[in-house]
């Protein structure tokens, strides 16, 4: 057997580590049982698998510890145990302030290109200077204390759990499944949405232009480093950036697009034309200063109009509260909106035991719709000037001579 460390043998030896408050020979047979599952894990993530990718599989071997306790019926750590955890608790710092800190500026950078891709200013990229250093922080923590750390993590293991439950549920489990196989055309994705950033950032200002040689390089980048993030988690401080700024700049360009596309000049839904309010609040159409809730048309020879709906000049439809009566209460009471004219005359009153309308014993209120035009329109006759031709000029052929 090869002297050199595989995944395998550094992950048991941390899993015996964290039984070794149990006899020699128990920790034996609990690692002879394990090992060769761990060995079909390792052949199956290939040649040069590291401990990070058998601890995304498994969890973190001190976790896996536990579980092989509980399994095999062992009691849990003791005091002694403990006490050891306390004491490596500060070392958590570090790995727990490279792992927030990428987080930190994934979202950070999520946020900026959705702004940047809206708003369509490439200055506004120069708020990565802001970013930058949080992300750098970060990245040394993670190069100089190993990647293994912050994937032991409990707030890593946490999630690590909670993705494992999710596979063994059959609707999340599809869609996680769903999610995975499309990670190698993600990275391809990626590539393209950043080339697709540029190239609209280049349409609002010609000077972007000089973003698409570093936008191509991140392109080439994660094209190359994305399939190969389940082999060496270390990539994942490229991945995790490039994708939350591509969903941003993806988001925001969606509306930046729609932008630039030509509007259409038909109005539906829009909202009324006037901008004066009745005592109900509700909109209404002015004049002159003064409140119109109704209009009537007439046609050329004087004739009232009836089902005549208005619109503006841009399309949209002029629409005025519509009134009517409320037999019960014999009030005027809205009854909706529209651009229909014109509307029924409002009569309010009140009536007597007999019914007679504004008579001299009523006493109930009542109100009454009337249909008809109250005035009658003389339509002035527009005179048109008679057009005058002059008659073309006739041309006298010379009499020949002879």
């Amino acid at each position: 057997m090869s002297d050199k460390p595989t995944a395998v043998r550094v992950y048991l030896a941390r899993v015996r580590t964290a039984l070794a408050d149990l006899p020699a020979s128990e920790i034996e047979e609990i690692l002879e049982d394990v090992r060769p599952h761990l060995v079909e894990l390792e052949a199956e993530l290939g040649e040069g698998a590291r401990v990070e990718a058998l601890i995304e599989r498994l969890g973190t071997p001190e976790s896996y510890a536990a579980e092989l306790r509980a399994s095999g019926g062992y009691p849990p750590a003791g005091e002694g145990s403990v006490q050891v955890i306390a004491a490596a608790a500060p070392g958590l710092a570090k790995p727990r302030i490279a792992l927030w800190g990428l987080v930190l500026s994934a979202l950070a950078l999520a946020l900026l290109a959705f702004g940047v891709a809206v708003a369509g200013r490439p200055s506004a990229l120069a708020a990565l200077l802001l970013v930058a250093p949080v992300f750098a922080v970060s990245l040394v923590l993670m190069l100089r204390g190993g990647v293994e750390p912050v994937l032991a993590l409990p707030e890593v293991a946490w999630l690590r759990r909670v993705l494992a439950k999710g596979r063994e549920q059959e609707e999340a489990g599809k869609l996680l499944r769903y999610l995975a196989s499309l990670k190698p055309a993600w990275w391809v994705l990626c590539a393209l949405a950043l080339i697709a950033f540029g190239l609209l950032l280049m349409v609002r200002q010609r000077s972007a232009v000089l973003l698409v040689p570093f936008l191509l390089l991140v392109g080439a980048a994660i094209v190359w480093a994305g399939p190969r993030v389940r082999r060496d988690r270390r990539l994942l401080w490229l991945a995790v950036p490039v994708s939350a700024f591509v969903v941003g700049s993806v988001l925001g360009g969606i509306g930046n697009v729609a932008s630039l596309l030509p509007r259409d000049r038909t109005y539906y839904g829009a909202p009324p034309y006037s901008t004066a309010e009745d005592h109900y609040g509700n909109d209404q159409l002015t004049y002159g200063g003064r409140s119109i809730e109704n209009v009537y048309a007439f046609d050329g020879e004087g004739k009232p109009l009836t089902e005549v709906y208005l619109y503006d000049e841009d399309g949209r439809p002029i629409t005025l509260t519509r009134y009517g009566c409320e037999r019960s209460s014999g009030s005027r009471q809205k009854i909706g909106e529209d651009n229909r004219f014109p509307r029924p005359k409002i009569e309010q009153g009140v009536t007597d035991d007999q019914g007679n309308y504004n008579g001299y014993n009523g006493y109930r209120a009542a109100c009454r719709e009337d249909g008809g035009v109250p005035f009658s329109a003389a339509i002035p006759k527009v005179t048109v000037p008679p057009t005058t031709t002059t008659p073309p000029a006739t041309s006298t052929s010379p009499t020949p001579t002879r």
